[in-house]
């Protein structure tokens, strides 16, 4: 656990600190001059409030509070010792924030993402920034969703992963068809692995439902109904009962899956 003067900054053109004021609360505070686009000159609305206007390519370049609800779930395991040893990978890690909480308690992280609007380039920053709190060996690769042609090395990493984390990453149907094919590829190699999955529902209001529905989220829940059957996954939604480390609102539609492969 990082002592009280301890800081997690991370950068998208602006920094997050992770402070931990008091044991075990941890807060996130920001020095920014507000909250810009990537690639663009947007200016915040309200000084000191963010707004974005990402595109969708780039939504990774954002901090979301999926990653916050992995990060309070790293900090309840890696306190309770469960992330020692532990080899961890995460996908679509954005800014690395998650990354660099399980690299505090596991022995080896491999941080993963899109190679796209310098997104490695910023989790390498990143990675700098927080070098003296990375107690594992830690790694950053390029895995995209839609290419499953690994190179050696990460098909190596993903044959001793033992904890797969993802935050955030339904946001789009394509690119969820293309994560629950790779996680069930990741997940049937050299089994046992367990993935940790934060997302936030986002509702819509649809004039074919007359409703608000989530259709990211029913996506997920079908594609996920399909690959678990004749697998050997467990597969269950997570009580989210573990302490809050994080200053953010946990809101109900954010939701934590635990799937494992035997």
């Amino acid at each position: 656990m990082p002592g009280p003067s301890s800081l997690i900054s991370v950068s998208n053109k602006f920094t997050f600190v992770l402070r931990a004021v008091k044991m075990p609360e941890l807060t996130v505070t920001s020095e920014i001059y507000g909250e810009y686009n990537y690639n663009t000159k947007i200016t915040p609305l309200i000084e000191g409030k963010h707004s974005s206007k990402t595109k969708l390519a780039l939504v990774g370049l954002q901090v979301w509070r999926g990653a916050f609800l992995i990060g309070d779930l790293l900090i309840y395991l890696g306190v309770k010792g469960a992330l020692k040893e532990k080899t961890i990978l995460e996908l679509g890690a954005g800014t690395g924030l998650t990354s660099f909480i399980a690299g505090i308690y596991a022995k080896k992280v491999i941080c993963t993402d899109i190679n796209l609007g310098g997104i490695l380039d910023l989790i390498k920053l990143n990675t700098k920034y927080n070098e003296k709190l990375i107690k594992a060996e830690f790694r950053v690769d390029a895995l995209d969703f839609t290419n499953m042609a690994w190179s050696q090395q990460l098909s190596k990493d993903i044959r001793d992963t033992d904890i797969i984390i993802a935050a955030d990453v339904v946001y789009d149907d394509d690119v969820t068809a293309a994560f629950v094919a790779t996680v069930q590829k990741i997940l049937n190699t050299n089994s046992p692995k367990t993935l940790y999955m934060a997302l936030e529902k986002r509702y819509v209001f649809t004039i074919e439902h007359m409703d608000s529905v989530a259709p990211c989220y029913e996506t997920f829940l079908s594609l996920l109904d399909k690959v678990k059957n004749g697998s050997n996954w467990t597969v269950e939604q997570m009580t989210l009962d573990f302490p809050e480390y994080f200053t953010y609102d946990r809101v109900k539609e954010l939701v934590l899956w635990k799937i494992s492969s035997a």
